[in-house]
């Protein structure tokens, strides 16, 4: 029997119980449209992942304080870095390319009648925009080594602060005042937008470190919190972390088999543990979604079997005039591919239309925090179609082997 004319009577077969054909298929439209959805959710999250974490810097490495034990008990935190550790590791590593110490704190920021409090208050050295990738507004300026040195009762603000505290006033030169101390605003950084975890990064006050220091803390002391460096490229990130570690293995004077006082963690290793998280719940995801797949091919067979039954006779007569065991198996088991895909292909459509309305609601509850992308995933709409038709093969065959085993004679006597 011809190929194209077993696909036409197929069709013929299918078109002949539309609404049948249509309850059949829903399972693995379902199935099939909840896949494609949740997959395309799933690696949404992952790009705002990943965008996100190019927000936060390039090549971005993060040296921290860590607390020792001693005799088996965890010491109390207490900062380990200095400011002269962060000269050190941009002057002498050389995957290294620039590097700013820390300090934080926290406070109200007040200008006039109006306050705000920063999410982030913290004293910054010269070359932590550079290290954030982070530039100013047109016509304000960054802290100088000369501003580091002495001090200076200088800072630069976020949008959501200008917009909080100044509204209309040019906020450049204006004078604030923070913990009571007042502050000359010398720059306004450009917008960032929310984080991955929707916390406003523009609602943030940048000071030098020194500054933060000595005029808020009140300490004389070279501590700071953290050290945040950027490495020169993408490749030079391990070589820089091992770079970092054993300088500040030979400043702290930490000997071989002793713990070290501090902790290096690079945004690649930031980024691959958020994408095996993200990874892990797509394809928690997908197989649930999947176990649908398994019901609609269920109700194909099933329906397969009632049309064995009802078309025994069209089966016997087709045998009477020729027709081989092999050329009704293959009958039977075109129409369960075809309706498996089919519903595939629906299911894809409603996938696809699905994920984007789900990010579209999600964007739209979370507001100004969140910038979801919408991802349609291709391969997972490519793969879904498969299984769809393997579906169909595997539901399909029994139906189709049992119509081909008939005996013509008894077939024949059917009514």
């Amino acid at each position: 029997m011809n190929f194209l004319l077993t696909i036409r009577i197929a069709l013929r077969a299918i078109a002949k119980n539309k609404l049948r054909a249509g309850l059949t298929v829903l399972g693995v439209v379902i199935g099939i449209a909840a896949v494609t959805t949740m997959v395309s959710i799933g690696q949404s999250a992952g790009t705002l992942v990943q965008n996100q974490l190019e927000t936060f810097g390039t090549n971005v490495v993060v040296v921290f304080p860590e607390q020792r034990e001693a005799a088996g008990v965890r010491q109390g935190s207490f900062l380990t870095l200095t400011a002269a550790d962060s000269e050190a590791i941009a002057e002498e590593c050389s995957s290294v390319l620039a590097a700013s110490p820390i300090v934080g704190a926290s406070g109200q920021v007040i200008y006039g009648n109006n306050n705000v409090q920063p999410r982030e208050l913290i004293g910054v050295g010269v070359d932590y925009l550079r290290v954030r990738d982070w530039r100013l507004m047109a016509g304000g300026d960054f802290f100088t080594p000369q501003d580091i040195e002495s001090a200076a009762k200088i800072c630069v603000v976020g949008k959501t602060i200008v917009e909080k505290l100044f509204q209309t006033v040019n906020p450049l030169q204006q004078t604030i005042r923070v913990s009571n101390i007042p502050f000359r605003i010398v720059g306004v950084l450009e917008e960032k937008g929310a984080n991955m975890f929707g916390e406003d990064q523009d609602n943030v006050l940048l000071m030098p470190y020194t500054t933060m220091r000595r005029r808020i803390w009140g300490s004389s002391f070279d501590n700071v919190n953290i050290i945040m460096l950027s490495a020169r490229s993408q490749d030079k990130i391990p070589e820089a972390r091992d770079e970092i570690y054993q300088l500040l293995l030979e400043r702290h004077r930490i000997g071989p088999g002793d713990q070290a006082d501090f902790g290096v963690r690079t945004s690649a290793e930031i980024a691959s543990v958020l994408g095996i998280i993200t990874g892990t719940m797509t394809m928690l995801l997908a197989s649930i979604a999947g176990i649908s797949l398994l019901v609609g091919g269920v109700g194909i067979m099933n329906i397969m079997l009632v049309s064995v039954t009802e078309r025994t006779r069209e089966i016997g007569i087709r045998m009477a005039v020729g027709a081989r065991p092999k050329d009704i198996l293959r009958q039977f088991l075109v129409e369960a591919i075809m309706l498996s895909s089919i519903g595939g292909l629906v299911g894809i459509f409603l996938g696809v239309v699905g994920s984007a309305a789900v990010i579209r609601l999600i964007n739209a509850a979370l507001g100004d925090a969140s910038d979801w992308p919408v991802v349609v995933s291709i391969p997972a709409a490519l793969i879904a179609m498969i299984f769809a038709a393997l579906v169909g093969i595997f539901f399909g065959y029994y139906p189709a082997r049992s119509a081909s085993r008939l005996d013509p004679i008894e077939a024949l006597r059917y009514e």
